[in-house]
């Protein structure tokens, strides 16, 4: 006989928006938020929560989506890379990434940037000290920390 995993059912708060749905225990909140809903803003790279490609913002925190539980996640304020903007314009960090070029591929940017907003959030003109830490679970792939530390840096 097959053994099934239970479902559960869900009530996540994603960019300001519910979705109630049934998810499985072992479904992390990058697959759900990924292959389920179609917010594939949100990376992912190491797929064991040491890349940082996954980053999303819960409540107003960065968190490796990679390594929570979609299950795990009700009742959180989520916020992935697409809900940053308000309107037809881009979030102040997503335009100061642009504005300043900082990215090559652009693969960890989404995760840079929930660290960035959260970062700026609380310290609008922070060190360099400060966004080295605030980026430390951050990784680019293609060695951009030059540009992207000093793009956080100027602050908004």
């Amino acid at each position: 006989s097959t053994v099934v995993a239970p479902t559960g059912l869900v009530t996540l708060n994603i960019n300001n928006g519910t979705v109630v749905m049934m998810v499985q225990p072992e479904w992390s909140l990058a697959f759900v938020l990924r292959e389920k809903l179609g917010l594939v803003g949100t990376k992912v790279g190491c797929d064991r929560g040491e890349c940082g490609a996954c980053n999303i913002l819960v409540d107003g925190v960065p968190h490796l989506a990679c390594s929570m539980m979609a299950i795990e996640s009700e009742g959180r304020k989520i916020v992935t890379i697409e809900g940053l903007p308000t309107g037809p314009k881009l979030h102040p960090v997503q335009q100061l990434f642009l504005d300043n070029n900082a990215f090559q591929c652009g693969y960890c940017t989404a995760g840079m940037i929930m660290s960035s907003v959260a970062l700026l959030t609380k310290t609008p003109k922070p060190t360099v000290t400060q966004v080295k830490e605030a980026l430390s679970g951050n990784l680019c792939y293609c060695g951009d920390y030059t540009r992207i530390i000093r793009t956080v840096a100027t602050g908004l």
